[in-house]
C-alpha cells in the first residue's frame, strides 16, 4: 500500500480543472472504494501502540481532500452563476409588446384638447367633497326632490360628507375663488349608488364645463357645443337642444347630435331617431352665482356635462360600460392605433 506522505502528495497535485476531474477526484480519495478507505481498514493490523497516531493521520488526510473537493467544487458553481448573469450586450434586445392608453383616457384627452383650443382650462378636486359644493351650492336645497335624481355615496359617521356625484362641484370651487371670466373645464371620476349593468355604473367619468362672463347668452353656449360636436363627431354632425331640467341652471337643455354612423336616416345606434344624446347644458342659475359670491346682475354664463364612458361608447361602438372596468388585455390592445 501506498504511504501516508505519497497519499497526501497527490491530493495536494492532483489537477481538477473540470467536473469530471472533480468527480474522479471524490472517487479515488473519498468514496467507500478508494485506497484512503481501505486504509482504515488496516488499523487492525497496526501495533496497538501505533493504532492513535495512525488514525489520527489518516483523519487529517481524509479532512484535506473533503476540504479541497468542497473548496474546488464551490469555485465551479461560482465560475457557472458567474457565467449565467453576465449580460451581452450584443445579444438583440426581446420584443417587448408596447401596451395602449385605457379608452377612457383617450376619450378624456380628446375632449379636454377640443375644449382647451378655445381657451378652456381644466381644473381638479377632490374626489370626497362635502354636501355644500356637491349641492347646496348648486342650488339644492335640503329637502329638495332633485336630490333623489342621484343616489348618493355618503359617509355614515359624517353624513355631510360624500363620494361626489358630478364634478360640479369643481365649478363651485373655482368660482369661490376667483371673479369672471371664468373659462373652465372639469374632467374628473364621480360615484353613484346605481347597480352595475351593461349601461350603468357606479364608478364614471364626466367633463363638465363653465363660462361665466358679461353678456354670455344662450347662443354662446350653442355656438360652442356645436364646434366642439363637430370637432369629435365630424365637420357634417348636426345638434339639437331639447328643453330639460337641471337645478343648477335655467333655462337647462339635452344636447342630441345627428347620428354619424347613419348620417340621422336611422340605426341601431341611435334607435332609428336619427339623434343621439351626449350631454346636459343650460344657462347657470343667477341663484349658483350669489352662492359662489359672483354678482348675478353683472355676470351670466353657461355649463355642461358629459359622461365620458356613454362618449366613448358611441365612438368605439361598444355595448357594455362593464368593459371599461375589466381591464382584460385583449380588449384594451384594440385601441393600441388610437394611442400611437
Amino acid at each position: 500500500m501506498k504511504s501516508i506522505d505519497e497519499i497526501r502528495a497527490e491530493i495536494e497535485n492532483y489537477k481538477i480543472e473540470n467536473a469530471e476531474a472533480l468527480e474522479q477526484f471524490r472517487l479515488n480519495f473519498l468514496s467507500k472504494k478508494s485506497e484512503l478507505q481501505s486504509m482504515f481498514g488496516e488499523i487492525k493490523n497496526i501495533a496497538p501502540e501505533e493504532r492513535k497516531g495512525f488514525g489520527q493521520m489518516l483523519n487529517e488526510l481524509k479532512d484535506k481532500a473533503q476540504q479541497r473537493f468542497e473548496e474546488q467544487k464551490s469555485k465551479m458553481e461560482a465560475a457557472i452563476c458567474s457565467l449565467n448573469t453576465i449580460a451581452d450586450v450584443t445579444r438583440p434586445s426581446a420584443n417587448i409588446p408596447l401596451g395602449s392608453m385605457h379608452p377612457i383616457s383617450i376619450m378624456m384627452n380628446q375632449v379636454r384638447r377640443i375644449f382647451e383650443d378655445i381657451g378652456f382650462t381644466a381644473v381638479t378636486g377632490p374626489d370626497i367633497e362635502d354636501d355644500w359644493h356637491v349641492f347646496t351650492a348648486l342650488n339644492f336645497a335640503e329637502e329638495h326632490p332633485a336630490r333623489d335624481m342621484q343616489d348618493t355615496f355618503f359617509v355614515e359617521l359624517h353624513p355631510d360628507v360624500l363620494l361626489r356625484t358630478h364634478t360640479s362641484s369643481l365649478q363651485v370651487r373655482t368660482m369661490e375663488k376667483q371673479q369672471p371670466p371664468i373659462r373652465v373645464i372639469c374632467p374628473g371620476r364621480v360615484f353613484r349608488n346605481e347597480a352595475i349593468t351593461s349601461r350603468a355604473h357606479c364608478i364614471f367619468h364626466q367633463v363638465e364645463g363653465l363660462y361665466v362672463a358679461e353678456k354670455v347668452s344662450f347662443a354662446d353656449m350653442k355656438q360652442t357645443l356645436l364646434y366642439f360636436a363637430q370637432r369629435m363627431f365630424g365637420p357634417d354632425v348636426r345638434i339639437r337642444l331639447r328643453p330639460s331640467y337641471f337645478p343648477f341652471t335655467e333655462p337647462s337643455a339635452e344636447m342630441d347630435v345627428s347620428c354619424y354612423i347613419c348620417g340621422g336616416e336611422g340605426c341601431n345606434l341611435c334607435k332609428h331617431t336619427g339623434w343621439v344624446e351626449i350631454l346636459g347644458c343650460g344657462m347657470v342659475d343667477p341663484n349658483v352665482l350669489e352662492n359662489c359670491g359672483i354678482d348675478s346682475e353683472k355676470y351670466s354664463g353657461f355649463a355642461f356635462g358629459l359622461g365620458i364612458e356613454r362618449m366613448t361608447m358611441l365612438k368605439y361602438r361598444t355595448n357594455d360600460i362593464r368593459l371599461y372596468f375589466e381591464n382584460d388585455v385583449r380588449f384594451l390592445q384594440q385601441f393600441k392605433a388610437a394611442t400611437l
